[in-house]
């Protein structure tokens, strides 16, 4: 399982920072990658990660898989749409183990609080650009290094042809041992 997001934080024509994390590990074996303004970015996955937390807390060590993970991140986003919503959009991955059905899952979530389960995925103005080159360059069981591959040709594809430049991409893996930088703050544009 890759997540890959951009590190801008911007506002309108301003941008206030181009080295933010916006893939937030929830446990250890699964992250969300969250597109959306800086307040809710944060508030939203540290209000989920706690949340998971204090779940496996409370019920002896007992562990979410991701699956229930995300439907518990769908159901927030869906109570807080009639009340003060967040405005982001979701990648959720990650990598059960000691479960009945082992291995990586990714769902994808909007702000409206739908929740689907997909091969692979992209947000906002990128999906218009990536979808494409994920649909043509995916097959399953894939190795890491053929998922960052694809990556790196759709992060090539938003430098190209989108008019603002996103400088900076963080690349996170989840697999059997957990969730890693896979790569950091590296323009493939450039390469």
């Amino acid at each position: 399982m890759i997540l890959a997001a951009d590190q801008s934080n911007a506002r309108s024509i301003l941008v206030y920072q181009d080295n933010i994390d916006k893939i937030a590990a929830l446990t250890s074996h699964s992250a969300m990658a969250v597109a959306g303004p800086n307040c809710d970015l944060v508030n939203f996955t540290e209000y989920i990660s706690k949340n998971i937390r204090l779940y496996e807390l409370a019920n002896d060590g007992t562990k979410l898989s991701v699956h229930a993970q995300a439907n518990f991140a769908r159901g927030e986003l869906a109570y807080a749409l009639r009340k003060g919503p967040y405005q982001v959009n979701t990648l959720l991955g990650g990598f059960d183990k000691n479960l009945s059905k082992e291995g990586a899952a990714l769902y994808h979530l909007d702000y409206m609080g739908t929740l689907h389960k997909v091969p692979f995925g992209a947000h906002g103005y990128a999906a218009y650009f990536t979808l494409s080159i994920m649909d043509s360059e995916y097959k399953e069981n894939m190795t890491e290094e053929e998922a960052i591959t694809i990556i790196e040709h759709c992060i090539k594809e938003i430098q190209t042809r989108f008019m603002l430049k996103q400088p900076n991409y963080m690349i996170k893996a989840i697999d059997k041992d957990g969730v890693r930088v896979v790569k950091y703050g590296e323009d493939p544009a450039d390469t």
